[in-house]
């Protein structure tokens, strides 16, 4: 692997549905690769870079393995990354995972949220 665009690389290991949804999560900062944030979707990703991205309402942490020469199946797109992303359980245990889980959050959850967010978004 020579290396790919990282916009390129996020839609084809289906992290956004568009490349232009992976162009925007790059430009609004929600990307790290090795723990640095970048600002350009022009980046290029190599073997064995570790990618942390917050699309809404997540965090995910993959090392690329490979890069696609264009969008497959779901099945395929998991051969590009190692998921590292750590269990729900076994996070800091920060405002967003004391939430509970399968209702709606009330109104002190919503508000632990969006102090996490405003904090680390």
């Amino acid at each position: 692997m020579t290396g790919q665009r990282l916009d390129k690389w996020l839609w084809c290991a289906r992290m956004a549905k568009t490349r232009s949804g992976a162009s925007r999560l790059v430009a609004d900062g929600k990307v790290r690769i090795n723990g640095e944030r970048v600002r350009k979707p022009s980046r290029i990703v190599q073997f064995g870079d570790v990618i942390t991205a917050t699309p809404p309402g997540r965090l995910v942490v993959w090392r690329v393995l490979d890069a696609a020469d264009r969008r497959g199946p779901a099945p395929l797109a998991r051969t590009l990354y190692e998921d590292l992303t750590p269990p729900v359980g076994e996070t800091d245990g920060g405002p967003a995972g004391e939430a509970r889980v399968g209702k709606r959050p009330t109104k002190r959850d919503r508000r632990r949220i969006d102090v996490f967010r405003a904090l680390w978004g």
